[in-house]
């Protein structure tokens, strides 16, 4: 089930709250290489949890960034966030779009987190 879906750009500078945590944890995992170009938010619950639904978009630009970006790809299902009071529940790649001139990988992942109670 969803609710209030939100889509908005990320802040650069202050990364608190949830979403703010986890482009943080995405920024990591991408070796800091990678552009946020859109992040959006969806409240998610079922009978016994209750998180939220995230879809970002990351951009990789030149050779050096889409080798991280290759590795992002690979390692991002199987990555352990770490995410206070967040568990997150599942992470995928849903889309890959690869451009050579100008070398610009276009990555986007769905990511469902729960609270942990």
């Amino acid at each position: 089930m969803h609710d209030a879906a939100v889509a908005h750009r990320p802040a650069r500078s202050r990364r608190t709250g949830t979403s703010g945590k986890l482009l943080a944890a995405l920024a990591d995992l991408a070796c800091s290489k990678a552009r946020v170009t859109h992040h959006q938010e969806a409240s998610w619950a079922s009978i016994t949890f209750a998180g939220t639904r995230h879809r970002v978009t990351l951009e990789f630009r030149g050779d050096e960034a889409i080798e991280a970006g290759e590795c992002f790809i690979a390692f991002l299902p199987e990555h352990e966030f770490a995410i206070p009071g967040q568990l997150v529940a599942d992470a995928a790649v849903v889309e890959v779009d690869h451009c050579l001139d100008p070398a610009v990988l276009t990555v986007t992942c769905e990511l469902l987190l729960l609270e942990e109670s």
